[in-house]
């Protein structure tokens, strides 16, 4: 009996120990920002442009505003890539967080937005957004807590929960190949960006399954910052 036991709990470990092995190979592998993206980030922190505060980039609006987003980022994607994107909305007059995710993925933390609000007291408009599976989980926040947020902003994902259509905006590249544009409800605003792709809104290279993009990335990024800038307005 004593050795049948022992040999249960031999293979129970063994298993966890392969499941925990299988488990950090697979976060390990993710999307890393670009250099572009990082020298970006390192040059506005020393000119006190950007905050990082825990796992926080808090990124101030260049003009007088009491608008802010919080931005979870894509699966498996750096939270830094997503800096320039960011910046520009921040040029626009709204303040950026930007939350790094445990082992880059936002289902282990969706609601990160919590520790956000009382970072900023002065924001009296808050909105939230993200990008993939980051999107997915803003999208669950803001169906879960309503009252806190005036609008989402959805790049290249769709509405999960229940967000009213009119406060919700979806931006998605017509070239995108990894997500399922299917599962876009007609009723939601909606902006396809002709010739973009999945991994542009992000500084991190090429994504696995995606479409190569018919337009730069930088324009990408700026049309999706004029959309967001309207959207908040």
């Amino acid at each position: 009996m004593k050795k049948r036991l022992k040999k249960v709990l031999l293979l129970v470990s063994s298993l966890l120990l392969l499941f925990v092995l299988v488990f950090f190979l697979y976060v390990s592998d993710y999307y890393k920002a670009d250099e572009s993206a990082v020298e970006a980030l390192n040059e506005d922190l020393k000119e006190n442009n950007a905050i990082v505060k825990d796992d926080l980039i808090i990124i101030p609006s260049k003009i007088k505003s009491d608008t802010a987003m919080i931005f979870y980022p894509g699966g498996k994607v750096e939270a830094t890539a997503y800096y320039p994107l960011l910046s520009r909305f921040a040029d626009n007059g709204i303040t950026c967080v930007l939350v790094k995710m445990p082992f880059h993925l936002a289902i282990f933390d969706p609601s990160a937005a919590d520790r956000v609000f009382d970072t900023l007291p002065e924001i009296k408009n808050w909105f939230i957004g993200g990008h993939s599976l980051g999107g997915a989980m803003a999208s669950k926040y803001m169906s879960e807590n309503p009252g806190k947020l005036k609008g989402l902003i959805l790049l290249g994902a769709y509405v999960y929960g229940d967000v009213p259509s009119s406060k919700a905006l979806t931006i998605y590249g017509t070239k995108d190949g990894v997500l399922d544009k299917e599962k876009i409800k007609d009723s939601d605003p909606q902006l396809p960006l002709v010739g973009g792709n999945h991994a542009n809104f992000g500084n991190y290279g090429e994504q696995k399954g995606d479409q190569e993009a018919d337009m730069s990335r930088e324009v990408q990024q700026e049309k999706t910052a004029e959309a967001v800038e309207a959207f908040v307005e």
